[in-house]
């Protein structure tokens, strides 16, 4: 595995960022399609045996159990020292926009400091690498959040600070906050991206690029859509309502996508999902996508695409039937 650097960090990461979104109890929170621990800890193996050292969840996946599993693995497989562990703070610990308890979500002071209490006792961990917000917080002034986030930076508990999904003005917004306060700034940006939903080709990608803020793009795969023939179903397919939710309007226009991706697998004799990840990996400005995995085979493909360097007309093919999408992946 070659490492490279986390945008204009000094943090080495692998260029496949392990998403544990999928490893967690089943029967907690909104994710059926998870996989419990006895399923997971092969795939979390595999990874670390094939150079990932990057590992990504939230305090919100399967009410907290993916952190409590993903905090067993690190113990079990890796050095913590070499690891680069990132989680993420808004939503409360439980379903993605699951029922809101008074101070138990969102990103006020006093949210962010529990949140961050919390997710290191799940973690078992003194410090999380990428403490990332995973979504804005319109109820809560930007210069509380900021110098909250801060704080838990110099208290030590926090290496680096990330956002997730957002418009281009808010995070320019929060950033101008921090440099005029000389508060910690995020490095990362973790935002929606992959050949069926490219918006972020206008603004936030080309602000990111040129503020040097590493790209870690989320549902690089499009919940897998893109690596299977378009009316094929999964469990995760049939019951993620949220995925559902981000391709409702663009069934068509996707679906040729789908398929253009399918013809230049096929001519390569490589895996869709090769050639779709391969995409984002040559999006100037990533670091890395995140990738998550149900099987090792999934990790393989991941790795496998970071050789595959598309042609400027296979990317053309590929691109040419997207049209316009409604702004998403905000909620």
């Amino acid at each position: 595995m070659d490492y490279v650097k986390l945008g204009q960090t000094g943090l080495d990461i692998s260029p496949v960022c392990l998403g544990c979104m999928t490893f967690g109890d089943p029967d907690a929170g909104a994710h059926p399609w998870t996989k419990p621990e006895a399923e997971s800890r092969p795939i979390f193996r595999h990874a670390v045996e094939q150079g990932i050292n990057f590992f990504d969840t939230a305090n919100s996946y399967s009410a907290g159990t993916s952190e409590e599993m993903v905090g067993r693995f690190l113990k079990e497989f890796t050095n913590r020292d070499e690891v680069v562990l990132a989680t993420k703070v808004f939503f409360p610990p439980g379903a993605l926009g699951g029922e809101r308890r008074p101070n138990g979500q969102g990103l006020s002071r006093k949210a962010i400091f529990q949140a961050i209490d919390a997710s290191l006792r799940r973690l078992g961990v003194d410090y999380v690498d990428l403490y990332q917000i995973h979504r804005w917080d319109a109820a809560t002034p930007i210069e509380e959040t900021m110098e909250a986030l801060h704080d838990i930076v110099r208290a030590g508990k926090v290496r680096y600070l990330g956002a997730s999904s957002m418009y281009a003005w808010q995070f320019a917004k929060a950033q101008n906050v921090a440099e005029r306060h000389g508060w910690t700034r995020f490095v990362t940006m973790q935002n929606y991206l992959n050949l069926l939903y490219r918006e972020e080709e206008r603004e936030m990608i080309p602000l990111c690029r040129d503020q040097g803020v590493g790209l870690l793009p989320w549902s690089p795969l499009a919940r897998g859509k893109l690596t299977r023939d378009w009316d094929e179903q999964t469990q995760r397919a049939e019951t993620d309502q949220y995925a559902k939710s981000l391709y409702a309007r663009t069934d068509d226009a996707d679906r040729r996508v789908a398929e253009a991706v399918a013809k230049v697998a096929s001519a390569r004799g490589i895996p869709r999902a090769q050639v779709a990840l391969a995409w984002v990996m040559q999006t100037k400005g990533v670091s890395a996508p995140i990738v998550g995995a149900s099987k090792t085979g999934h990790i393989d493909d991941a790795i496998a695409a970071l050789s595959v360097r598309l042609t400027p007309d296979e990317i053309a093919a590929m691109e040419a039937p997207y049209v316009p999408h409604e702004v998403t992946g905000f909620a």
